[in-house]
């Protein structure tokens, strides 16, 4: 079946440059693009994440001059069926190295199979797919370090050079399948980046321009625009991360370094969750299932605080109120507000990372769950648990002059200097309409390292008695 077209179907690379699957299938071919609107997937999506998708199903199905099927129902039905009415010899596909992904693939290349045709797997999400960067013994890394290390020694393909018209596309009207039309964006409350491919080559050209060089310390101040805002259109494959390190090139920058980095670790926490699919919804260091968190009534109203933004600690209640304003958060924010769930409110990190997951535009299951346990310390990391963030500190710091709590909590907007970040200690007291801190952070933080310090002393006696 040499001569006979191709299905391409599209998940998280929607984007018509640097497309391996183009590649695969063979120049000039022509080829089907697909979208499924999978339920299992879209049923645990929060409003940001189906509006984005929505939005770049849009944007791909206008590179594409018009010709994307996007049909409704489990791929597992609906990839053999649309190959079938094409009489594809191959559907190709970027791999996915998520839980549910690979899963889901067995199931329809099982499919498949049966009506003798392939299903081809063509480079992944990632700059490096899992299990790709191997330790000298050919062992998978579980620690960052030594994982970034060999990950650029291990190094990356160039990116592909692909457009919409590598292939000869079937218009999608001629195939006897009922096809559900590129949904329409829904209302949403929140302001959210622009979805598609062009916006993210924009976006990109921004940072990349005014930002970059400055990024290894302008990515800790939320109140600058000094973060790439990347990981959407990363999520989605509206850009390829290969594509993002060769526009970098060899540049030893701090800022270059820096952001080489962080998508290290996009691509090392791919790696855990591969090696570790159980790690998605539990601690990967399974000593952490001992350490007492609370529960009842009083932990659910601190929750609510949490979530709504109202702790009465700013830098924390800044960062809540800006996810459900953007349905985004900066990154060291995530970490603050994090920290504060955890060990201050003594609340399960599978709380926060749900309720992460619901509202981030750029929910991605491996970066979410595992920068969780990153901060819960039940993570890869050898000593974590000692990292307690002081939420007043931590602001100081980071937001010197209080500007991006002001952005966010407007019954702060008079409180000038540091002081915004202690507005308990104003001789008045708080602003109308702001909360008293719901907790002593240095008895809470005494409390965090009782509990972390049982959950060592119970791995000790473990070891000791084998």
């Amino acid at each position: 079946m040499t001569d006979a077209p191709a299905l391409i179907w599209f998940r998280r690379d929607l984007r018509v440059a640097d497309q391996p699957t183009f590649l695969a299938a063979g120049e000039n071919r022509r080829a089907l693009a697909l979208f499924v609107l999978d339920p299992r997937l879209l049923a645990p999506a929060g409003e940001a994440r189906l509006w984005f998708l929505y939005g770049c199903l849009q944007a791909l199905d206008q590179s594409l001059g018009g010709r994307l099927l996007v049909v409704e129902g489990d791929p597992v039905d609906v990839v053999p069926r649309v190959a079938r009415e094409i009489d594809a010899g191959a559907v190709h596909v970027a791999a996915d190295f998520g839980p549910y992904g690979q899963v889901r693939d067995h199931d329809v290349e099982r499919a498949l199979v049966k009506e003798d045709r392939e299903l081809v797997r063509s480079g992944s999400p990632y700059a490096v797919s899992p299990g790709r960067v191997r330790a000298a013994d050919g062992g998978r890394y579980r620690v960052f370090t030594p994982f970034r290390r060999a990950w650029a020694d291990h190094g990356w393909r160039q990116p592909a050079r692909t457009d919409a018209s590598y292939l000869d596309w079937i218009d999608p009207e001629t195939v006897a399948v009922e096809a559900t039309p590129v949904p329409d964006l829904p209302a949403v409350d929140a302001d959210l980046p622009e979805p598609g491919e062009a916006a993210a080559h924009r976006r990109w050209e921004r940072f990349r321009h005014d930002h970059l060089d400055a990024y290894a310390d302008g990515r800790d101040r939320p109140d600058r625009p000094g973060t790439s805002r990347m990981s959407v259109y990363l999520k989605y494959g509206c850009v390829h991360p290969r594509t993002l390190l060769a526009d970098i090139g060899a540049s030893m920058s701090d800022g270059a370094q820096s952001f080489r980095s962080e998508l290290a670790w996009r691509d090392f926490y791919a790696e855990i969750l591969d090696q570790r699919p159980d790690s998605a919804r539990r601690n990967y260091n399974r000593a952490f299932d001992a350490l007492v968190t609370d529960s009842g009534q009083h932990a659910d109203r601190l929750f609510a605080a949490w979530q709504e933004g109202r702790t009465g600690f700013p830098i924390v209640d800044a960062g809540m109120r800006q996810l459900r304003a953007e349905g985004w958060m900066h990154n060291r924010v995530r970490m603050i507000t994090a920290s504060f769930l955890v060990k201050d409110l003594h609340l399960p990190w599978w709380w926060g990372a749900r309720h992460f997951m619901q509202l981030l535009v750029d929910g991605d299951l491996a970066s979410n769950q595992h920068g969780w346990q990153w901060v819960a310390g039940s993570g890869t990391d050898a000593a974590p648990y000692f990292r307690v963030f002081n939420p007043v500190l931590q602001g100081e710091r980071f937001d010197p002059d209080g500007d991006y709590v002001r952005k966010y909590v407007p019954e702060l907007t008079d409180v000038t200097g540091k002081a915004v970040h202690q507005p308990w200690k104003l001789s008045d007291g708080p602003p109308a309409g702001y909360p008293a801190p719901v907790v002593d952070h240095k008895y809470e933080r005494a409390v965090a390292l009782d509990r972390y310090e049982a959950v060592k002393e119970a791995q000790h006696r473990e070891r000791e008695m084998r």
